[in-house]
């Protein structure tokens, strides 16, 4: 999920950071609020061209998810400008609501699944998991016991 800009309270110097966000990616979800189009114009303006200038992984699922659709009476988004933004982005796009948990568990399941169709995601994916297991079990290896014999 991505932040918007405000949210990191004036304090910039997060920005260096977002870059490492993107980098090696294989799904990212970008949030809009339905209820605020400031939300929707800053993820088309800024975040959207962000993830495009920092994403390493071409092949990169990315879903555009309309968030809070449990206040439907003041939508200030439609879902068609959601639609044709997601078609404008090539991503995939979901309405949902944390407050209902309406379609949040479907809008991770429909990222997860996409990232299974694409063989190199998966298999760079297996490679990565597998150095990580491999460092954290290295890291957590316990000491050779010493063996002795008192009898």
């Amino acid at each position: 999920m991505l932040m918007e800009p405000k949210e990191t309270a004036g304090q910039e110097r997060f920005g260096t950071l977002t870059s490492s966000y993107y980098r090696g990616a294989h799904g990212i979800i970008l949030v809009y609020d339905v209820t605020r189009r400031e939300t929707f114009t800053n993820l088309s303006e800024f975040w959207a061209k962000e993830v495009e200038l920092y994403s390493t992984n071409q092949e990169c699922i990315k879903v555009l998810v309309g968030n809070k659709v449990d206040r439907d009476s003041e939508r200030a988004v439609t879902q068609e400008e959601g639609m044709a933004l997601a078609q404008q982005l090539k991503c995939s796009f979901l309405e949902c609501s944390a407050r209902t948990r309406a379609n949040v568990h479907q809008c991770f399941k429909d990222l997860v699944l996409k990232i299974l169709e694409v063989p190199t995601l998966l298999e760079k994916g297996s490679t990565a998991v597998k150095k990580q297991i491999l460092q954290q079990k290295q890291v957590r290896k316990p000491p050779k016991s010493i063996t002795c014999c008192f009898q």
